[in-house]
């Protein structure tokens, strides 16, 4: 017998439709729309094909960018991965001590980017700031406002200190998620530490790792308010990543084609690399994986 198709749940998701075309679709359209033309204001348009994504593919400002962004992503990942893995390691597995460090280490990641930047901003001061002055007073000269170094490592803490939560409670739910059967196991084999981690916990984890790294990498590469409130992507143009030199061009020199352009661009990238990263840890997390005998 043949089943009779019914259309009428796709009621229930017109609404969702609707919105996702306003809130998406729609203002990507109209990033298009500036990308491949030039306006003198009065809503009047000219076109200029790619003319933009031309200048904006050699653009050394853009290089330069592009350079800082993906370092300040890779120093994230490589340090907060591991760090979060290791936390989540460490973390207490059930009653009241387990309840109260789920809440403070949830904690950081409630903050609002603004505020965190702020609190960086003065944590970091030299004259009224903890960090700043315990530094200054141990002999160091730490300057974050004038130092290019002293200010990637500022931001880099604060980086870290706000999101290595993140990949933390990620990594504890999937090490939760292991039956008690494993290590029973493994305490029979009398397997070391090591063992457990790399042939049972690992291998557990990597369906929530590669939620961790997909999100780190996505929010660190288009990262922008913290960096901002924190050194406004100076000194100089030391920490200027990509989104802030986005809006610099296109809110503070009003350049709204190349800007369109530049954020096509990025849109692409992040796209790609992440479509990147989630087929390689896909295809690693599908590969057959034994564990040795005498582990």
């Amino acid at each position: 017998m043949e089943k009779t198709q019914n259309n009428k749940a796709w009621f229930l998701v017109l609404p969702v439709l609707i919105l996702v075309g306003f809130s998406a679709v729609i203002p990507l359209m109209t990033v298009v729309n500036y990308s491949v033309n030039d306006t003198f204001g009065n809503n009047q348009f000219f076109w200029v094909g790619l003319e933009w994504f031309d200048e904006m593919v050699h653009s050394p400002r853009l290089h330069g960018a592009l350079g800082r962004q993906v370092l300040f992503s890779a120093i994230i990942l490589l340090i907060q991965v591991p760090l979060g893995i290791f936390v989540a390691l460490n973390m207490p597995q059930k009653g009241f001590w387990s309840s109260l460090v789920l809440v403070l280490m949830a904690l950081p990641l409630l903050i609002p980017f603004n505020v965190v930047g702020t609190i960086w901003q003065i944590f970091a001061r030299t004259d009224i700031g903890l960090m700043g002055y315990t530094l200054k007073s141990l002999g160091f000269d730490y300057n974050f406002t004038n130092d290019p170094i002293d200010a990637w490592i500022t931001v880099i803490l604060m980086d870290v200190w706000h999101w290595t939560s993140l990949v933390a409670l990620l990594c504890y739910a999937g090490l939760q998620s292991i039956p008690q059967a494993y290590y029973q196991a493994a305490r029979i084999d009398q397997a070391s530490r090591w063992a457990v981690f790399r042939y049972i916990e690992l291998p557990k984890m990597k369906g929530v790792l590669l939620i961790a790294v997909l999100l780190r990498f996505m929010d660190s590469f288009m990262i922008y308010t913290e960096p901002f409130v924190l050194t406004g992507g100076g000194p100089g143009n030391s920490t200027t990543f990509l989104s802030v030199d986005l809006v610099k061009m296109a809110v503070g020199q009003f350049d709204l084609g190349p800007a369109a352009a530049f954020s096509m661009m990025y849109f692409v990238v992040i796209l790609l690399v992440s479509w990147v990263f989630y087929t390689v840890m896909t295809n690693v997390d599908r590969s057959p994986g034994k564990i040795p005998e005498g582990m």
